[in-house]
């Protein structure tokens, strides 16, 4: 099986918006609906600057997607790559799809450049699965993230 991530092109944009209510469907976390999802990828198509949604492909078409979303870190002395989502669909799960997306972030100029200072991501405390898979490719937990939402989710 032959995986490649690349930037998400509009004609993806279905794909993405079913995986990604898919993915809210098994691991709650927020409200979503396929408005804010079309208006998410609309943002990062408008203003490229702000991060990328990217699709993985495989033999039998799109199969995967993650969203990225760009800050600068002081304290890291650059800009950190924040996988805000990803998802694969089960069907393709245990291949390695995954990992292969952080490879590619940090080797792949067409996904993000230049190389990131640090990746970040977040998973909800009952995905035990994605947490290890985070773990074993070495990402470890650090600080405690605090948000506080200043506008209704629409």
């Amino acid at each position: 099986m032959h995986v490649m991530w690349r930037p998400a092109v509009e004609s993806d944009d279905p794909r993405i918006e079913a995986m990604c209510l898919e993915l809210y469907r098994e691991d709650p976390g927020e409200s979503m609906s396929a408005a804010k999802v079309r208006r998410t990828l609309r943002a990062l198509r408008d203003e490229p600057t702000r991060g990328k949604a990217v699709v993985a492909h495989v033999d039998q078409g799109v199969v995967g997607y993650a969203l990225l979303a760009a800050f600068w870190s002081n304290e890291y002395g650059g800009e950190i790559c924040c996988i805000d989502e990803l998802y694969v669909e089960p069907a393709h799960r245990n291949r390695g799809i995954a990992s292969r997306l952080f490879e590619a972030i940090a080797t792949d100029p067409s996904l993000w450049s230049p190389t990131p200072a640090a990746l970040q991501l977040e998973t909800t405390p009952s995905n035990i699965k994605a947490r290890a898979l985070y773990e074993r490719l070495g990402f470890r937990a650090r600080n405690q993230l605090l948000r506080l939402r200043l506008t209704a989710s629409a």
